[in-house]
């Protein structure tokens, strides 16, 4: 197995004295080339947190981490992000955005005609693989959420980057719209064979979508448990009706709740409602 993403007893403080808050607790954890890894877990467990981590747009407090065998200090072209919020240009066009990475500094040095003619056959593919080619001088503010995704995407892929790291980036769209960016996304990742590293309060899309969930739980921050997915590369959406499908999903949604104390707190409110009818009677 070639390692994309090596994660070595990472922590993250935010804060420092009694103010202090340990966002990540020894976070380890290999990734390989190729690799499509869902992150799942209740809120504030570090699953966004160590995404930006590896996208260099936080740092580390403790431990290492290596991408293709590189020590990570920033940001880098071998690394492209997608938010939850489509964070496009309103004053570019849908092909002005997609092509927006190529007039970076990081991409424009020794350039030569040939590179430029190549960009542009590249921005014309994203198009066609997106669905876009009916909205290339379109604005954003006039397309729908998916749409805006699409494009937000197209963008991250331009400059081929090994690795693509994804936070919630279909959180907003509605179920219809998510399922059909489901089956997009993986039809991407069949296509370019970047790294997917993808971060989702949702179970079901996590397993629908990854080849191994990595479950975080907070208070501190750390990986739990791993799962390998029980499911072939080829997906359809009616897999989700299947034994192993829901299976696996029963399991994970019970072990989130056991990490973040949901029970004790269910088991509280179930005495509190007691005690409420108590006192009515």
């Amino acid at each position: 197995m070639t390692v994309s993403i090596e994660i070595k007893d990472i922590g993250k403080i935010f804060g420092q004295g009694a103010k202090a808050v340990t966002a990540l607790e020894n976070a380890n954890l290999s990734i390989a080339c190729n690799e499509f890894i869902t992150f799942v877990g209740a809120s504030g467990c570090g699953k966004s947190t160590l995404l930006r981590i590896i996208g260099g747009l936080e740092t580390h407090t403790s431990g290492k981490l290596e991408v293709n065998g590189q020590p990570i200090t920033g940001p880098g072209v071998d690394r492209a992000m997608v938010f939850q919020h489509y964070s496009l240009y309103p004053w570019l066009t849908v092909i002005e955005n997609i092509k927006f990475c190529r007039q970076l500094k990081a991409h424009t040095a020794n350039r030569t005609d040939a590179d430029v003619e190549t960009a542009a056959g590249r921005a014309d593919a994203l198009l066609r693989l997106m669905g876009l080619t009916h909205v290339p001088h379109t604005f954003p503010n006039q397309l729908s959420g998916g749409m805006q995704q699409r494009v937000a995407i197209a963008r991250a892929l331009m400059s081929r980057p090994p690795i693509l790291l994804m936070d919630e980036p279909f959180g907003a769209l509605d179920a219809q719209t998510r399922e059909v960016m489901h089956d997009l996304i993986r039809h991407v990742h069949r296509i370019e064979g970047s790294t997917i590293v993808f971060v989702t309060h949702d179970v079901e899309e996590a397993i629908y979508l990854g080849q191994r969930i990595v479950l975080m739980a907070p208070r501190p921050g750390r990986i739990d448990t791993i799962y390998e997915v029980p499911l072939p590369s080829e997906r359809q959406q009616d897999m989700k009706l299947s034994p192993e499908f829901l299976s696996l999903k029963r399991e994970i949604l019970d072990r989130i709740r056991e990490t973040s104390g949901m029970k004790t707190d269910f088991e509280q409110l179930e005495r509190l409602s007691a005690q409420t009818s108590d006192n009515e009677v």
